[in-house]
């Protein structure tokens, strides 16, 4: 395994990466963006928003983190007090990244991270098909959590397996 990650690695520059991420922080970052999307063309936006974050000194607040954290516990329902667990993973309780990978990252994912898109969004929520609405304030950022994650009819009967290739 080692040697396949440094083979698929070895023309990527992690020397220039953004907020000066050493090596292992990148592949760490990397899962997470991995883990965050089903949509390819997504990554780079989505590893924007978390750097973004990260310079801003905000939680990254990811999901996927929190369920690595607890996964021996997780029926597949994520609820409040999974977020208030204190685990190493748990990006809603730790300020920073979590202590190592959630998942290992495809190549595109790390490149997202080290080639991230500039915009200047904090925040994204699912539309529960593997993609997702990104916003710049938490008061927009609330609107769209109430409109894909509340409602109910938004969520029913969508699954990022019927992605069809954009971009």
């Amino acid at each position: 395994m080692i040697n396949q990650f440094k083979k698929k690695t070895k023309n990527l520059s992690f020397q220039t990466a953004p907020l000066n991420l050493k090596k292992n922080e990148v592949i760490t970052l990397a899962s997470v963006v991995e883990k965050e999307t089903g949509a390819a063309w997504e990554r780079p936006k989505i590893a924007g928003v978390f750097l973004n974050r990260l310079k801003k000194r905000m939680r990254l607040q990811s999901d996927p983190t929190t369920i690595y954290g607890i996964y021996e516990g997780f029926n597949g329902n994520l609820r409040k007090r999974h977020l208030l667990e204190m685990t190493p993973y748990n990006t809603y309780k730790i300020p920073a990244l979590p202590i190592g990978p959630i998942a290992n990252p495809g190549t595109e994912a790390i490149k997202a991270v080290l080639r991230p898109d500039s915009h200047s969004y904090l925040y994204f929520v699912s539309k529960n098909d593997g993609t997702h609405v990104f916003s710049k304030t938490y008061k927009d950022h609330k609107k769209a959590v109430q409109h894909w994650q509340v409602n109910r009819r938004n969520r029913t009967g969508k699954s990022w397996r019927d992605l069809k290739k954009k971009k």
